[in-house]
């Protein structure tokens, strides 16, 4: 046999009806769930219902016979010769109706000693070549009532009870049946009834729940236009006049557009600050060499360099704006101080950094930018210090302060802030450096919600960096 294998990016049949199952109409859903509780809550109420009405109607028939029951028993006396009669006729003509539907019959039953009393039994007239079964073994001392089928095609309700006439001492057993047609028929049509009327309920409920679900929806398809419109460029925002329950997800989505819009808008500003920053070196390249300048040479190191600073710094901004989306990022200070502990010691031959503080602390950012502007603090403080450099962290909620001293020289409080300009040193000593070790850690740290400040040390008398970052 052939294996048939799928063509690459067509999913297998398999996957397909899985993501398939997965999705649906959400109207849909809502309306096959109400239709489902509908018809199980109609299904409960008319099974009740019908049992109710079912057992009135039962109860009404038994009653009309129990009341036919009594009569005769309250109208029959004994004859002159033992047998037993009726003061007065029944009321009911049916009794003397041959196959009426309406029969009784009073039966003298055998003693204790089982001997049968020498009286014939009076039954209705109705009754014509029939009689009712009697059970002689079972005694019926209060009003007995049930179902029998002992006529062929002529189903009977019967009442029965066992009577002792007054100055007999025979028992009598009095019976009172009548067809169960015309009740069976109100049963029937009572069913049909309901049925009907049940189906009809059910039937308007589905309307009424589809008819709600197609409402109650309707703002979340007002929504999807809004959307196309916004992705047409007819819109720029979702409307404001949507219901309560709606409301946060339309805001969530003007708040997702915005935040879009501000992406987009920073990463043109960066580009258009890339594209500044390297039209400059680019120009004096350019002039240089159509001048044959001599020292073009020297010219396009330099430039080079100032463009591969710039390059760099764009890099790391765009990165660390790239990183931000992750909520979930998290970074352990200590480890980090302790990797760029090691790094600056080892390029640094006699610099001293020592850590302390909270060990535990995690800051929101991820581990690489936190590596970065760490390293950029610590190596600037052993560079342009004597040498030593003291790392403090603090738990300072909703920030870790991350504190950097060195025991250099300083910088004078109005310069401080310059040292955040791109490019920009204080140095005159000629050391290594781009100028944009500062401006690197400001920007990414902004990026993160975080700030850094310069301030003076009070223990080593240089200079303090306080970075502050969010809480992790």
């Amino acid at each position: 046999m052939e294996h048939v294998v799928p063509a690459k990016g067509v999913p297998a049949a398999g996957a397909a009806g899985r993501r398939k199952r997965g999705t649906g109409s959400l109207t849909r859903r809502m309306i096959v769930i109400a239709a489902i509780w509908i018809s199980i809550l109609l299904a409960v109420g008319g099974f009740a219902l019908n049992r109710l009405l079912t057992e009135s109607l039962v109860r009404n028939f038994d009653e009309s016979l129990e009341l036919v029951l009594r009569s005769m028993i309250g109208t029959s006396e004994l004859g002159t010769t033992g047998e037993l009669k009726f003061s007065r006729p029944p009321a009911d003509q049916r009794f003397i109706e041959s196959y009426s539907g309406s029969y009784f019959q009073i039966t003298p039953l055998p003693d204790a000693t089982g001997r049968t009393p020498d009286v014939a039994d009076f039954p209705s007239r109705s009754l014509w070549d029939r009689r009712l079964a009697v059970d002689p073994k079972v005694s019926r001392l209060e009003l007995f009532k049930y179902d029998s089928y002992q006529f062929s095609g002529e189903p009977l309700r019967i009442v029965e009870r066992d009577v002792i006439i007054p100055g007999s001492e025979i028992k009598w057993r009095f019976q009172v049946a009548q067809s169960r047609e015309n009740l069976d028929s109100q049963l029937k049509e009572l069913r049909t009834t309901l049925t009907w009327s049940f189906a009809v309920l059910g039937l308007g409920l589905v309307m009424l729940a589809a008819l709600q679900t197609f409402y109650g929806l309707w703002p979340l398809r007002r929504v999807r236009h809004e959307v196309v419109a916004i992705r047409s460029g007819a819109k720029t925002r979702i409307s404001d006049d949507f219901p309560d329950e709606i409301q946060p997800l339309t805001q969530e989505i003007n708040q997702l557009l915005a935040h879009n819009e501000e992406q987009a808008e920073e990463a043109r500003r960066h580009a258009g600050n890339l594209a500044h920053a390297l039209k400059t070196p680019l120009t004096v390249i350019t002039n240089a060499a159509t001048a044959r300048d001599p020292e073009l040479h020297d010219t396009v190191c330099r430039e080079a360099t100032t463009m591969r600073r710039q390059v760099d710094h764009h890099l790391a901004r765009a990165r660390a704006i790239g990183r931000r989306a992750s909520a979930q990022a998290r970074a352990p200070v200590w480890e980090s101080l302790q990797a760029v502990q090691r790094a600056v010691t080892r390029i640094h031959e006699g610099a001293t950094v020592d850590i302390a503080g909270d060990k535990g602390c995690q800051v929101r950012v991820e581990r690489q930018d936190l590596d970065e502007m760490l390293g950029n603090l610590v190596e600037n403080a052993a560079k342009y210090g004597s040498g030593r450099v003291f790392v403090t962290v603090e738990k300072s909620a909703p920030f870790v302060d991350i504190l950097i001293e060195d025991d250099g020289p300083g910088i004078p409080e109005e310069q401080r802030t310059e040292l955040f300009t791109r490019g920009k040193r204080l140095d005159t000593t000629g050391k290594p450096g781009t100028g944009l070790g500062l401006a690197i850690v400001r920007d990414v740290a902004e990026i993160y919600g975080g700030r850094i400040a310069l301030e003076e040390s009070e223990d080593l008398g240089g200079l303090l960096a306080r970075l502050s970052l969010p809480l992790g």
